[in-house]
């Protein structure tokens, strides 16, 4: 079982280049966030014809959720996880039971500046997901989270930690939340089986970022104990993150887990 997340930053002006990337992986589940649509916008139709059911959480210009898979998605869960900033609706979070193994998509909030408002409703969105996947944990044996987390959990994920000092993504209390989730039984898996590897997962558009190497692991898929030992592989497709004949990419490439 092959199970995808991938922050597509803006899913109409990359669906060619998605498509054509599913259509040679044949993942069976693919979390997508940053699709930029309104729910009734999303190209159910075009999955659908390549194989695959979609089920999307969405808000237009911003945002937004999706899974997709080739088996139906069940017991879909839309929002839940501090769905509102300063008034407005924030599509960060979605959920499904596929084959058995519950899937959350997850895009948590950038943060900005850790001056800035919304690092403090990024704290309370990680909090708020802390408290959900407790209750879940209850419910269901075998969860994923996967998703942006705009986080990167260790200087390793880092090109240059001195770049980003007193900047977000890197911060303490960031960790520190993350670290709350993955202490309620979850396994940052890509880390775990592969301790030592620098593999990043964002680079910026600007300046070569890519080209330098200059990337940030900030795309992660946080597994149940229970589900730990059925993963074999865990590998960032950085040749995603490549310009193709398909079109432009996203700034993110896509995190891939091979299951047994």
């Amino acid at each position: 079982m092959k199970i995808v997340s991938w922050n597509v930053n803006s899913l109409n002006a990359r669906l060619p280049f998605v498509l054509d990337w599913v259509a040679k992986h044949e993942p069976d589940v693919l979390c997508l966030q940053e699709t930029k649509l309104k729910d009734d916008d999303f190209p159910y139709q075009a999955f659908k014809d390549i194989g695959y059911n979609s089920v999307h959480f969405g808000q237009g210009r911003w945002n937004g959720v999706a899974i997709v898979s080739k088996a139906k998605g069940e017991d879909v869960v839309c929002g839940g996880v501090a769905e509102y900033f300063e008034g407005q609706l924030e599509a960060r979070h979605l959920a499904a039971t596929v084959e058995g193994i519950r899937v959350h998509s997850v895009y948590v909030p950038n943060g900005r500046s850790l001056e800035d408002a919304h690092f403090d409703y990024k704290l309370r969105w990680l909090g708020d997901l802390r408290s959900l996947l407790e209750k879940e944990c209850k419910l269901f044996d075998q969860i994923l989270v996967a998703g942006d987390f705009n986080i990167a959990p260790d200087d390793q994920d880092v090109w240059d930690p001195a770049a980003y000092v007193g900047c977000t993504h890197v911060s303490d209390d960031e960790r520190s939340a993350l670290k709350s989730i993955e202490d309620l039984g979850f396994v940052d898996v890509a880390r775990h089986l592969n301790p030592n590897d620098v593999q990043f997962s964002w680079w910026d558009y600007r300046g070569g970022a890519f080209h330098k190497g200059e990337g940030l692991r900030i795309d992660l898929a946080l597994v149940s104990n229970s589900l730990i030992s059925r993963v074999v592989s865990a590998r960032i497709d950085r040749d995603a993150r490549k310009v193709s004949k398909a079109g432009k990419p996203s700034d993110h490439a896509p995190l891939e887990l091979c299951l047994r």
